[in-house]
């Protein structure tokens, strides 16, 4: 989960073809998408990323799709297809010394004609148990894009390192933010 140099892909491709038949490491699957359980950390963060209309909801909802936000943060995602249900993937997440490589599970997809995310869950190789979704919606007349999780660590390193991982954790949030906020601001092609 941690080391000193960014994972070989054939490595982070056998990772994720081993963790796709395990289990989450948490029972509450998909209560980002309503009451979030006891236990945890609870996160929701929002930006406005400007008027609605159907043109830019399409193009951003598509850049979520393709990881907009975790590419965005300087993330690797493997395989870097896009978002789908049921989708193992595993996130390569660049620290300040180091690489964690976090590994999840995309547990819902959500498609509206004004409204589209979805939400991963945590799986073995995580070295945090919960679950973490992506939205963006029409609010009245403005798009709004929000990250919306629950979380607590799992790995002992991430149970040690305390106000460090909760300071990358608040990092990675504002990244994801400033992502969606550049693919709003960028010409459509």
């Amino acid at each position: 989960m941690f080391s000193l140099v960014p994972p070989q892909d054939d490595a982070l491709d056998d990772l994720v073809r081993g963790q796709a038949a395990c289990d989450l490491t948490y029972r509450e699957a998909g209560a980002t998408a309503g009451v979030m359980p006891p236990g945890y950390r609870h996160d929701r963060w929002e930006i406005d990323l400007g008027a609605f209309d159907y043109v830019a909801f399409r193009r951003l909802a598509a850049s979520l799709r393709h990881w907009q936000p975790q590419r965005g943060a300087g993330f690797t995602i493997v395989p870097g297809g896009p978002v789908t249900l049921g989708l193992t993937f595993a996130l390569v997440v660049p620290l300040p010394i180091g690489y964690a490589t976090c590994v999840g599970r995309v547990i819902y997809v959500t498609e509206a004609p004004e409204h589209f995310g979805f939400a991963y869950g945590t799986l073995p190789s995580h070295p945090e148990q919960g679950e973490e979704a992506f939205h963006v919606t029409q609010n009245g007349s403005r798009l709004i894009f929000t990250v919306t999780a629950f979380s607590r660590p799992r790995h002992p390193a991430a149970r040690l390192g305390g106000p460090v991982t909760r300071a990358l954790q608040v990092r990675a949030n504002r990244s994801y933010l400033r992502a969606m906020r550049r693919a709003a601001a960028a010409e459509p092609p």
